[in-house]
């Protein structure tokens, strides 16, 4: 692969942190190590040293998101921005996509896109980022939208090859671009698979999420309100505020934290709760290392990673009721923090470098 590949340019959205994308990437430069970054825009220091010691190039975007709140409000400049790279120089391109990059100009270079996601704001996902209750937003966002699906389509012929994070979204690729592709599960961390199992659970349920209206928080919120379960929630966002202002005695909210906290509350806790639909969803598989089980809606990437009754309980509805249920179900048995573990470790970094190599060896045949 690298004879026929010398020159390799990596494009990621933006780097803005370190979460599950970021963590992807990071393999995906480990198996290119020549490669060059390009980005929307980069705020420096916010992601590893394996990246941040790359050649990063950044987008005419650069000098302007560092300096607003919500860089995401510059979303209708992203797709120029993207346009605008000149990468006729380089013999391969590697898109790790979860909104605008999978449509830089290739040029008639071989093009591999991972696709975290097709954009969830303009497809699927556009009420519970825009929703009703806010019509005037909403209509704005409508109209963008609009434009952004046609470009969106428009450029998705331009990839060579695509690979899914997950079946889920391998359904959606084909859905809104008509194209086939690979799915390359992500994979644990090697911090919670060799993490030393707790001894005892606590009495309290968790969840580990970015506290934004589609991870549907709120939900594991209401339901422990209503059973009166003790619950923690782990994550930083823009509902942080509100939810601890509606917050009951019994959930508590503890924003973001370091690693090794969330090792140790996730251990701990009865089981993790996964109240909205994930693309795939990392967090489920670091539960399962330290040997917790998930309690999820059974939909979405989730699908791929849990198995019901082994190593989690899924609820069908998105209501109180449903997960009330399934919370009750999973405190009722015994789980093998063992099993768990075994299980959780299929989905290993070794295992995603080998599948991510299989895509870019299917590329040149």
């Amino acid at each position: 692969m690298s004879h026929d590949f010398r020159r390799v340019a990596v494009v990621h959205d933006w780097l803005t942190g370190m979460r599950g994308g970021e963590l992807v990437l990071e393999a995906i430069l480990e198996t290119l190590p020549g490669a060059d970054l390009f980005t929307l825009f980069h705020f420096k220091g916010s992601v590893s040293p394996a990246i941040e010691s790359r050649t990063i190039h950044t987008s005419w975007l650069q000098s302007i998101a560092p300096r607003i709140r919500d860089y995401r409000k510059l979303l209708p400049l992203f797709p120029s921005a993207v346009r605008h790279w000149e990468l006729s120089g380089y013999d391969l391109i590697v898109s790790s996509s979860h909104c605008v990059v999978k449509g830089v100009r290739a040029q008639g270079r071989p093009h591999l896109c991972y696709c975290h996601t097709p954009m969830r704001y303009i497809w699927d996902r556009f009420d519970d980022y825009f929703p009703p209750s806010k019509p005037v937003i909403r209509m704005a966002a409508g109209i963008l939208a609009k434009r952004l699906r046609r470009w969106d389509v428009s450029t998705a012929d331009e990839v060579t090859r695509y690979v899914a994070n997950s079946a889920f979204v391998q359904d959606r690729i084909q859905r809104y671009y008509g194209r086939e592709s690979d799915v390359v599960h992500p994979f644990v961390d090697e911090t919670f698979l060799g993490a030393p199992f707790e001894n005892e659970r606590g009495d309290f349920h968790v969840i580990v999420s970015a506290l934004v209206p589609y991870k549907q928080v709120d939900l594991g919120i209401r339901t422990a309100a209503a059973a009166a379960k003790n619950l923690v929630v782990i994550g930083g966002g823009p509902l942080l505020e509100s939810f601890r202002a509606q917050a009951p005695p019994n959930v508590q909210l503890l924003g973001s934290v370091e690693r090794s906290r969330i090792v140790s509350v996730v251990g701990r806790a009865r089981s993790l709760i996964l109240p909205g639909i994930e693309d795939f969803g990392i967090t489920p598989l670091e539960a399962m290392a330290l040997g917790t089980p998930v309690v999820a809606l059974g939909a979405g990437g989730v699908l791929d990673s849990v198995v019901p009754g082994q190593t989690g309980i899924f609820f069908n509805d998105p209501t109180v009721e449903s997960l009330r249920r399934a919370i009750d179900e999973v405190e009722s048995r015994q789980w093998e923090r063992e099993a768990l573990r075994r299980h959780a470790a299929r989905f290993s970094k070794q295992r995603f470098i080998e599948g991510f190599r299989s895509a870019l060896a299917r590329l040149t045949a």
